[in-house]
């Protein structure tokens, strides 16, 4: 069985989530760098977790320095805790980190995760899980990248291709996340992405 195709929203803005560390190699820093300067000179927006920290703050300054837009999704204790971008010129403060997730989802028209740690990785896996249900906010179908630096995001992959060995996966699920090392290229990819046309469950009647 398989389900209509979706449209593709526009990007006019990208949810990014990245590291609050920096990792051990520069080369994570350069990265983010370059996305930012590639989002500001698409006129893509920003939206990311409005924090100075690690990544998320090199991304940010990049962005900016560039002439780009930007919306911090802060919540309540790393905003109480001094936490939040002091050159950003739209912030919104939440509750918490599920608010947060919710509303950088609810504004962004595609996600990109760079390399991070536990918040990271379930920040994309969310995100990745609410297009292969098509069930985000709004237009249901927005595309998912990684920015494979390093190959980062090689044992991820290396995951994903299991769990459809495995059964319990669909190879079309596996691949609709688009893995670049290039931040240009990776954006081409997310804007010329299109949805999966299959439902995820595998050998079951009724689905």
């Amino acid at each position: 069985m398989t389900e209509a195709l979706s449209s593709t929203p526009p990007l006019r803005a990208v949810a990014v989530f990245c590291g609050s560390n920096f990792g051990v190699s520069p080369e994570y820093a350069d990265a983010a760098r370059a996305l930012g300067r590639a989002l500001a000179v698409r006129d893509v927006t920003l939206v990311y977790g409005g924090t100075t920290k690690g990544l998320m703050g090199v991304l940010a300054d990049a962005v900016l320095e560039a002439g780009g837009g930007a919306v911090g999704i802060i919540n309540q204790r790393l905003f109480e805790r001094g936490h939040l971008h002091p050159g950003l010129p739209v912030h919104e403060v939440v509750a918490g980190m599920r608010e947060r997730k919710a509303r950088m989802a609810a504004l962004a028209d595609a996600f990109i995760g760079l390399p991070g740690g536990l918040g990271t990785l379930e920040e994309l896996f969310e995100a990745a899980t609410l297009t292969q249900l098509n069930d985000h906010v709004g237009v249901p179908a927005k595309a998912c990248g990684a920015l494979n630096v390093r190959g980062f995001y090689d044992p991820m992959r290396a995951l994903l291709a299991h769990a459809v060995d495995e059964g319990f996966m669909k190879a079309e699920h596996r691949d609709m996340i688009v893995f670049e090392a290039d931040p240009e290229r990776l954006l081409d990819g997310l804007a010329a992405w299109r949805a999966p046309t299959v439902t995820k469950w595998i050998g079951q009647p009724g689905s």
